[in-house]
């Protein structure tokens, strides 16, 4: 019996170490890309999260009463009156509603208590004697990202994230009057006093220094002075 010693083992392990040290070596060098990637996906994340805020803050904004003159909560908050509102959405004055409102309506300028009627603010703002936001134009003004960890100290673009509010009167003016079946309207005109409608801005700023998040991102929305609605109760 003739034995025949295998002499192929050493050169099938150089082989194996040679396509390790390769495989090693690319890992190596794909490593800063995918570290950059990651990177950049997390500044992706944080921008998506500035954005849902910024859209959070205007959604909560327009839950608030229209104005500092229709905040007591005792009364329905009527229709306000205006300096240079659209002659089409004044009040009538038979009815102390706007034409084409039905006298079931809640909404009127009449106010439910009685008094005299009120006309919107001229200054939009915080009075400066406010402990807490009533009305709409409160939050004008600029906060940071909220920071939904409070102990995760390594988020710095919780500081470094701004969401400037800006709330100002808009035109209310249509393009060949309301009288019409369809209309054309630019919420975000240029305003020429107290008007029927309020636009929010919520602008996305940072000064974190990152390219991926230097940038300016505006969220619109607009709110109407319609007063408020009253819900029907039902007798059984």
């Amino acid at each position: 019996m003739v034995l025949i010693k295998n002499k192929m083992r050493p050169a099938i392990a150089m082989i194996e170490l040679i396509f390790a040290i390769v495989i090693m070596g690319i890992v190596l060098m794909s490593a800063p890309m995918l570290i950059s990637t990651a990177a950049k996906s997390g500044y992706v994340t944080i921008q998506q999260e500035s954005i849902n805020e910024a859209a959070t803050r205007i959604n909560m904004i327009m839950g608030y009463q229209w104005d500092e003159n229709n905040v007591d909560d005792r009364f329905l908050a009527p229709i306000l009156g205006f300096t240079a509102a659209n002659a089409d959405l004044s009040e009538v004055a038979a009815t102390g509603r706007r034409l084409g409102t039905p006298l079931q309506s809640y909404r009127s300028f009449i106010r439910s208590d009685g008094l005299a009627d009120l006309n919107a603010s001229t200054v939009l703002g915080s009075d400066g004697t406010e402990t807490i936001e009533d009305d709409m134009d409160d939050f004008i003004g600029t906060t940071n990202l909220l920071q939904v960890e409070a102990s995760d100290a390594e988020y710095v673009e919780t500081t470094t994230i701004d969401i400037a509010t800006g709330i100002v009167y808009s035109s209310d003016t249509v393009t060949g009057g309301y009288n019409q079946s369809s209309i054309v309207y630019n919420p975000f005109g240029a305003p020429g006093g107290t008007t029927n409608v309020k636009s929010i801005t919520a602008t996305l700023t940072s000064s974190s220094g990152v390219d991926e998040l230097d940038k300016e991102i505006v969220l619109r929305a607009f709110s109407c002075n319609i007063g408020e609605y009253q819900l029907e109760e039902r007798n059984f």
